[in-house]
């Protein structure tokens, strides 16, 4: 059997795999490669979490690989260079890989697949974690959208699921080719552990998204309308993690999901489907707005008054020591489980923007670096429109009250109590704003901040005249 190399990045799955099966169905033995080359990703390489992450769903696709006759090769970058001297010494006479829409890593692989099909192989690219390519949807004019509800209306008049390809039972392999180096030699691992706790609420790999996606079909989709806004309670897919990292397929989701339309489940799939309209139309905007990633899509915001940087302020907000219970209940899920539930993360990041003026970049930066679900383009889209820069944004005057926001989505308090444990001996209704009970929160709560380190009204007014001066 001839030799074809397939090159895995962000979708470290066998199952639902393009590129995979494009070399199985070609008749060719997949030499299965990885290649880290972090530097090549511009200034958006992969963060501490993520690569936490990465390293055990490498581990994780290459014990599914040799469990089927195969293995994972793994080797340092440059990728064109190793791809190059990998077809030689392989004798490989293609190359196939599932295509990433990152604007340095879309630059990257044009002039990869380029410069492949000059040396005389077969050099071809799949959709593999999209359920729409980002060039696909066009506004009548012709152009990218702007606005999610015309672009999701015509994605649904569009709609066509790929189907689903199941695991390979075997895959051949070949002695071709150096074997690669050692997963610790990437050190994608934390040194001292410090990201031991994540892996009490999450599996990756491959079987991890699978049971993962079952625990929601059985568990938080028939409520997930009504229940995903709650931060106290299990109401969400928990699956951005592994979509990020290609190890269950979007499809394959939304036919899972939708094999469980009966009466009383389709408000709670309806919904969670337009939620992966949003990441759609976050990998859309990049697509077309590639400069988004660094700069707002809005250029009015180029000329806003934001608040010079106080570090001492801006580290109190990533350690969740702020004084506002529910904003350091985030900060600190964030810190302690790679994870922060998406209201949450609305009101951290409103407070970040907007009681304390810092720029969008500040927030969308430390995601970067402690998201297990870390996605440039979800991550652009979610801070630009917290800020009011982006498409489709809230507008900036809309600014977040965030003890209002604690009682309505945490009305007992329950989330805060699990994330901010001072507080906890707190009667529920005193644990939205502390200070407002300052007797009884000196005595029950020493230890957390007796005020905000923006008061709630002057913030909210020196944001505001901030956006006045800048129209």
């Amino acid at each position: 059997m001839p030799n074809a190399l397939v090159w895995f990045r962000n979708d470290l799955r066998l199952a639902d795999n393009p590129a995979l099966q494009a070399a199985l169905e070609a008749g060719q033995t997949p030499v299965c490669v990885y290649i880290h080359a972090p530097d090549e990703e511009g200034a958006w390489a992969p963060g501490a979490a993520s690569n936490a992450w990465r390293h055990c769903s490498l581990a994780a696709l290459d014990a599914r690989l040799r469990d089927r006759g195969s293995r994972l090769r793994l080797f340092a970058g440059p990728s064109l260079q190793t791809l190059q001297t990998l077809a030689l010494a392989c004798d490989a006479e293609a190359v196939y890989w599932n295509r990433r829409y990152e604007p340095a890593v879309e630059q990257r692989d044009t002039a990869i697949k380029a410069a492949l099909r000059r040396q005389g192989l077969h050099a071809q690219s799949f959709n593999g974690s999209l359920l729409f390519e980002p060039w696909e949807l066009q506004t009548k004019a012709g152009g990218p959208y702007k606005v999610f509800t015309p672009f999701w209306r015509t994605a649904i008049a569009q709609w066509q699921l790929a189907p689903c390809t199941d695991v390979p039972t075997q895959i051949p392999d070949t002695e071709d080719g150096p074997d690669g180096i050692g997963l610790e030699v990437l050190k994608l691992a934390p040194a001292g552990g410090w990201d031991s706790g994540f892996w009490e609420s999450w599996s990756p790999g491959e079987e991890g998204a699978r049971e993962a996606l079952e625990v929601f079909i059985d568990g938080a989709l028939r409520d997930y309308r009504s229940e995903r806004e709650r931060p106290d309670r299990t109401g969400t897919s928990r699956l951005s993690p592994h979509l990020h990292f290609g190890e269950i397929s979007p499809w394959r989701i939304v036919s899972a999901i939708e094999g469980e339309r009966r009466v009383g489940t389709g408000a709670g799939i309806d919904a969670y489907v337009r939620q992966l309209g949003w990441r759609e139309f976050a990998h859309h905007l990049l697509h077309h707005f590639p400069h988004t990633a660094d700069a707002n899509l809005n250029p009015r915001f180029d000329r806003f008054g934001w608040a010079r940087r106080e570090p001492r302020q801006f580290t109190a907000w990533k350690r969740g020591l702020t004084g506002v219970p529910i904003v350091d209940a985030g900060m600190r899920e964030l810190w302690q489980t790679g994870w922060m539930h998406n209201r949450v993360r609305m009101l951290v990041g409103s407070w970040l923007c907007k009681h304390m003026r810092q720029h969008w970049l500040e927030g969308a930066r430390w995601f970067w670096d402690t998201l297990l679900d870390a996605d440039l383009a979800n991550n652009t889209l979610g801070w630009q429109w917290i800020a009011g820069t982006g498409a489709d944004a809230s507008p900036y005057f809309r600014v977040f009250n965030p003890v209002a926001q604690a009682r309505k989505f945490d009305p007992h308090g329950d989330y805060i109590a699990r994330w901010v444990p001072e507080l906890a001996r707190l009667p529920p209704q005193a644990r939205f704003a502390p200070w407002t009970h300052a007797a009884l929160a000196a005595t029950l709560a020493p230890r957390y901040p007796a005020r905000p380190i923006v008061d709630l009204e002057q913030g909210r007014a020196e944001a505001l005249a901030a956006y006045q001066a800048s129209r």
